[in-house]
């Protein structure tokens, strides 16, 4: 495929965590950028980037037309995400979102590589000890971000985009507004508890690293009809993780655990009373969250490494380090 200066990206989901760095990538590499967002007015500073704000959402094809002008390469971040919610409010957006989407990118017959970005959380809910692409998506038994993401790959595969779908583990860095501000909440207020055993490993996924994969994949043609999982190389254990965070925050590290069976049983509970109940809010446990807390999350990403020469140069603790550097210049810190 022919570089960078004779592309035009687009970028869905342009303020998230993902879609601002790719955007900002974008940039450096001198990549003419669309950056498809909800509201012009909150995705401002994006224009530091030299990104095209256009106005549009994936559940309302007829405002996808602008954004396509041109368009001949796109990363698809936009995503419903979260742990709590019915199947039918993810599906809206990360199904039938993604479907107007490749409608329209079809009907304009220019799109050369999609990047579609999915989620390790595809993968069966149980311990996995280096788990590689090999192993197909496990749909029963998980909750309804991840189950649409299943859905959202099936979907790809029945157009004629061509296509690389990445696979992501939990993605932290600056300008995360999901996961890592709640654990940073619950850090300082003394409330955070493992799941089950601490020494367990996470699937950790630097933003930048994450980038780089997106980047060696989108200008590359052997990465088409691909799927890789990414990961940071060094993967960190549970306690390594969280008390990384809690002494970059200076907050005290956690010393709760609960047994995985209790944790299992109370999400449970918690879950059929908040559904009863119609809360609007994730109950503090969820099987969601121990699939994320309380499993081995160990997964092979040996073949972006070979493929693509993913290669990441952080370490988990430098890359911890500038998010929460990030989050306390920016007072995000709670």
């Amino acid at each position: 495929m022919t570089v960078e200066s004779e592309q035009k990206l687009l970028v869905t989901g342009g303020t998230g965590l993902v879609g601002s760095h790719v955007i900002q990538r974008a940039r450096e590499a001198g990549i003419p950028t669309i950056a498809l967002v909800r509201s012009v007015d909150q995705a401002k500073f994006l224009k530091d980037f030299n990104a095209e704000l256009v106005e549009g959402d994936l559940t309302d094809k007829k405002s996808l037309g602008d954004a396509l002008t041109g368009v001949t390469i796109v990363v698809h971040t936009a995503a419903k995400v979260g742990d709590w919610g019915s199947g039918d409010e993810y599906r809206n957006t990360n199904v039938k979102g993604f479907e107007n989407l490749l409608t329209a990118l079809e009907e304009q017959c220019l799109i050369k590589h999609l990047i579609h970005i999915s989620s390790l959380g595809v993968y069966e809910a149980r311990d996995h000890y280096g788990t590689d692409e090999t192993e197909p998506p496990h749909a029963s038994g998980i909750d309804g971000y991840t189950l649409s993401k299943i859905e959202s790959e099936q979907l790809l595969l029945k157009h004629s985009i061509p296509y690389t779908i990445l696979r992501p583990g939990f993605i932290y860095g600056p300008r995360d507004r999901t996961v890592l501000p709640r654990i940073l909440e619950r850090l300082k207020s003394g409330r955070f508890a493992y799941l089950g055993s601490p020494e367990k490993l996470m699937n950790n996924t630097y933003v930048e690293h994450l980038v780089d994969a997106i980047f060696l994949a989108l200008f590359n043609e052997e990465a088409l009809s691909q799927t890789y999982n990414i990961t940071d190389v060094s993967l960190v254990s549970k306690r390594e993780f969280i008390s990384t965070i809690a002494e970059l925050a200076e907050y005290q590290p956690p010393k709760k655990v609960v047994p995985l069976p209790v944790a299992r049983n109370l999400a449970r509970i918690m879950e059929g009373l908040w559904r009863f109940l119609g809360k609007k809010q994730a109950p503090i446990l969820s099987q969601a969250r121990i699939k994320f807390l309380g499993l081995n999350l160990d997964f092979s990403s040996q073949k972006a490494q070979q493929e693509l020469d993913y290669q990441p140069q952080k370490t988990f603790q430098q890359s911890m380090g500038a998010t929460i550097e990030w989050f306390r210049n920016h007072h995000q810190l709670p």
